[in-house]
């Protein structure tokens, strides 16, 4: 008689696949490229437009 149920092997695929997605999602998020270093470059260029706007509103002023 067969029981139904979930194999060893499907669990096994099932965790490799949740791996693999795993392994992308880090990669994606601290690569050269990754989210986490263009969120550190977009913050500091915008610290720099920022200071640049504010000298120029100190020379329209004076």
């Amino acid at each position: 008689m067969r029981e139904k149920g979930i194999t060893l092997i499907a669990l096994v695929i099932t965790i490799i696949i949740l791996l693999i997605l795993a392994s992308v999602t880090v990669a994606t998020l601290t690569g050269d490229n990754g989210i986490i270093t263009k969120a550190i470059e977009a913050k500091q260029k915008t610290e720099e437009a920022e200071v640049e706007e504010q000298l120029k509103l100190a020379r329209i002023k004076c």
